[in-house]
């Protein structure tokens, strides 16, 4: 009896709330524009450090000097690699 009247009570409340229709919050394109940017320039700063970072090889090795500073050479291309494909996983969670 009191299940029944707890059902019936709990099905007007649904049928009066009813479905509510989604809606953006404020501002949310221009966050996801700038997310977009952000990414972009993620991208392009990796890319420019792995070819730095190769450029930098190759230059001390034509010029025949030793490899004066091989740390910051593999850290450039490291970071390079992180940026890069930190770039690509938020284009993959944003969707783009």
């Amino acid at each position: 009896m009191i299940l029944a009247a707890v059902h019936d009570t709990y099905g007007i409340v649904v049928a009066q709330v009813g479905n509510p229709t989604p809606e953006a919050p404020p501002m949310a394109d221009k966050v996801l524009q700038l997310s977009r940017y952000f990414t972009w320039m993620i991208l392009l700063s990796g890319i420019t450090a792995i070819t730095y970072g190769g450029g930098r090889f190759a230059w001390e090795k034509w010029n025949g000097g030793g490899l004066q500073s091989p740390k910051m050479i593999a850290s450039a291309m490291a970071g390079g690699a992180v940026a890069t494909s930190a770039g690509t996983i938020m284009n993959a969670v944003i969707g783009a």
